[in-house]
This record gives C-alpha cells, structure tokens and sequence, in this order.
C-alpha cells in the first residue's frame, strides 16, 4: 500500500505536524509527500528525491512558458498520472493537509481519503477564495478526518461522521537534550541574559507588537527570535537592540538554542489565523524544561494554562510580570515534575500508532464492504476498536 499526502507546505520549509506523521507512516506504507507545484522553464513534470526518513517528496513543476491558472489543475493531474505510472502506484491512500490539493486529485481513487486538517487555513493570510469550497468538498468525501487541536476539533465535529482530535505531539527525546548544559550556538553566545526565545514561523499570526512593548519595557532583557519571516514585510518588525533575529534553524539544532534560554515565548496575536490554532511548540518547550509564557491561544490555555504548567498573558506588562517571577523562582523542581507527570502520556509514536489503526480500520472495513453490505461503525465502536488495539 503507498499513502500520497499534499501539502502547503514544503518539506524542508519547517519541521513540524506532518513530518513527524509522515516519518511514522513510512515505516507502515510507501510514503510519498507532494509538495505545491512551482513554475521553471523545464517541462511539464515533477522532481523525486528520498529524505533521511524514507519519505518520497514530489514537486510538480509547470513550464513558465506555457503557464496560465486556468489550465494548472489539469496540467497538475496529468503529471501526477506520469508519477502513478512511473512509480507503478496502483493501492493507494491519499492524505490531504490542503483541501487545494482536491482540484486536481478528483480523478483518481484512493482506497481510503484521510483530511488531518492541522489549521483552519481559510483564515490564514492570502488564502485563496476558492478554499473553503474545496474544503467542504473534502469534508463530504473523506473518510477519516484529523483535526490538530481540541478547538478546530470543536469548530468541525458536526461537518464529518468520523472525525478525531490529535493534537500536535512532540518528541520528549529530542527536546530534553535542552534541559542540559550544552555549548551555545555562535550566534547566540554572545547575547547576554536573560534570555526570552521563541522558534517558529514569523508570520501574521506573531504579535509584533506585544515582543517590541516588551522590549521597551525591559531592555535589559534579550528577545531571542527564530525561524523565518513569511507573508509579512520584514520591515515592519521591530529593531530593538535587544531583539534578535537569528532566521530559520533546523529542527537538530532546536535544542541547544532552547538550552540557552532563561524563558520560553509562544506570542501569537489574537485573530482569525489563531483563533484554531494548536501551538506544537507549547510541549516542546515544556519537555525542554523551560518556563512558558502564552498570549491566551484556546489550546494552549486548555489544558496547559488550566494545569498551571504555562503562563497565560493578555499584554506586554503581564507577560514581563509572569517573566519575572519565573526569573527569581530558582527552585523549579516541583514544576519540572507536573511537566513531565503530564507529558508521560504524549508522544508522536502513540500519536501516529492511533492514526495507523484508524486507517487500518477504514482499510479493512471497506474490503468487508465488498462482500457483505454493512452499516458504518459510530465514531465511539471505532475509538473503542482503536483502544483494544484491533488487529
């Protein structure tokens, strides 16, 4: 069986939900990633390579020459009937982290449509119009659907019979190395402390103006930022010169950035592109031992905020008060035990081991399907079989 995931994303953009899932699946099926098309002046095709986890990415490439959006989905569809019969892919399971991708999957047939619908991209900025139709669209022909948080799992349960809340995981191994003493990376060893980090996209969702109040107000603080800057003009982030933008690091080297910091930030802006949102950096920074402070994301402030283990913030004079008393605590032990008692059960390999099963599931019950005529299981048999672990 080959699963073929699209994507918005690229694979080596930011690692995140769908590599880690991707990575689990591929020890299961053969594992292919697509990526968005991009225009060269090569012909109609696509580009193949294997990543390190064995995953397959794919991007589509479209003549310059010879582009026009009316005719790029059908252009798409042909070359990925190229790709199927070139990498002889007959049984197949499609996975969607965008419903643009159904414009020009329509034709084919997958054995089982999996939505892991990990944000509410129709908020997003620069969201093409045509994607909530797409979306819907999805929503009526998948037949399993994901959600990567409680709250966008709250917004969609009604829209699908078989839907499931995952939650963004994390990968307590990688990230603990943090909780170490290790040799700082050269362009942050020479920022002094205390140290507030954040890692992640810098986009529309990053309030911009809750890190450059917080600058003023203590500037003997440093503001550690990193990751790249997206839809958003770089100039009008803030140039304090305790704020330090440090670009894009690769998810290896995450942890030694973290270990050199004295507090975790997750300072997302309340609006439309947040309001679904499941922050996969809240555990990660809690596995690395390092004191959170949030702006109130839903899901970050359930169930993390509610368990005392992350500080949530309304504005820059919150966020420096909860830092300081973080500051002065030098006996973190107690907390550093209700993190990990909490995360004990979180993890991408249970994560991604339920998926699997669920998939099994839907596999195994379309076969039956074909010989005897049988009603569709409720979401709760299907937990149920999911909790046995059914074979």
């Amino acid at each position: 069986m080959n699963l073929i995931c699209f994507s918005h994303l690229r694979w080596n953009f930011v690692y995140q939900r769908p590599q880690h899932i991707l990575s689990h699946f591929a020890s299961q099926y053969v594992t292919y990633y697509v990526e968005e098309f991009i225009i060269n002046d090569q012909e109609d095709g696509y580009e193949i390579y294997k990543t390190k986890e064995n995953v397959l990415v794919v991007t589509p490439h479209l003549n310059n020459a010879t582009f026009s959006e009316d005719s790029k989905n059908a252009r798409i569809t042909n070359i990925l009937k190229d790709f199927f019969s070139e990498e002889g892919i007959k049984n197949y399971i499609f996975w969607y982290y965008t419903p643009m991708a159904l414009a020009f999957t329509k034709s084919f047939r997958p054995k089982v449509v999996v939505y892991d619908c990990m944000d509410e991209l129709s908020a997003f900025k620069f969201a093409p119009q045509e994607l909530k139709n797409l979306e819907q669209e999805l929503l009526d022909s998948a037949d399993i659907v994901f959600t990567g948080g409680n709250s966008l799992y709250e917004a969609k349960k009604n829209q699908h019979h078989n839907i499931f809340s995952f939650p963004s995981s994390i990968d307590k191994t990688h990230f603990s190395k943090a909780r170490q003493v290790l040799d700082q990376p050269e362009d942050q060893k020479h920022i002094p402390y205390p140290r507030l980090g954040f890692f992640g996209v810098i986009d529309e969702r990053f309030d911009i103006e809750l890190i450059e109040k917080a600058a003023i107000l203590k500037p003997d603080w440093q503001f550690v930022l990193i990751g790249p800057v997206v839809k958003i003009d770089p100039m009008t982030l803030p140039k304090n010169d305790n704020i330090h933008y440090l670009g894009g690091k690769s998810y290896q080297e995450l942890p030694t950035y973290l270990s050199g910091w004295d507090i975790s930030l997750i300072p997302f802006a309340i609006n439309e592109s947040t309001k679904f949102i499941s922050p996969t950096k809240t555990p990660e920074y809690l596995a690395a031992g390092k004191p959170v402070v949030s702006s109130p994301i839903h899901d970050v402030i359930y169930p993390y905020g509610e368990n005392n283990l992350v500080h949530i913030v309304d504005n820059a004079f919150d966020l420096i008060e909860k830092a300081s008393q973080e500051l002065a605590l030098k006996d973190k032990s107690e907390w550093l035990e209700r993190v990990d008692d909490y995360l004990n059960d979180i993890s991408w390999d249970l994560t991604c081991s339920k998926m699997q099963k669920l998939v099994k599931i839907e596999l195994e019950d379309k076969e039956i399907a074909k010989i005897v005529k049988l009603p569709r299981m409720n979401n709760n048999d299907i937990l149920s079989r999911v909790e046995v672990g059914v074979k």
